[in-house]
């Protein structure tokens, strides 16, 4: 049984915004070092991020995603908004 791991953007002990150092692929063995920011929708929860990619999907339709998120379309709208207020703090800070 494989489970997929979340990938981190806080801290566990202090709960900085963590930042990358080094990427690898896995095909070819190339590594690149360096301090590289986490990308502002990566620092979203896995859930934000699900809620997003539902957007996309249903092509910005906020009606179409409470249809299918059985959830009424103030409460879709609602958490939209709280994302975007999340992305706009973490723009700030960069």
């Amino acid at each position: 049984m494989s489970s997929k791991k979340i990938f981190p953007t806080v801290c566990p002990s202090c709960g900085g915004v963590l930042s990358v150092k080094s990427l690898h692929c896995a095909e070819c063995e190339t590594a690149v070092s360096g301090e590289f920011e986490v990308h502002p929708l990566l620092r979203l929860t896995a859930e934000e991020q699900q809620f997003v990619t539902a957007f996309i999907r249903c092509s910005g339709s906020l009606k179409q995603m409470a249809a299918d998120m059985g959830l009424s379309y103030p409460t879709v709208r609602n958490i939209l908004d709280d994302i975007i207020s999340k992305l706009q703090n973490y723009e700030s800070t960069l």
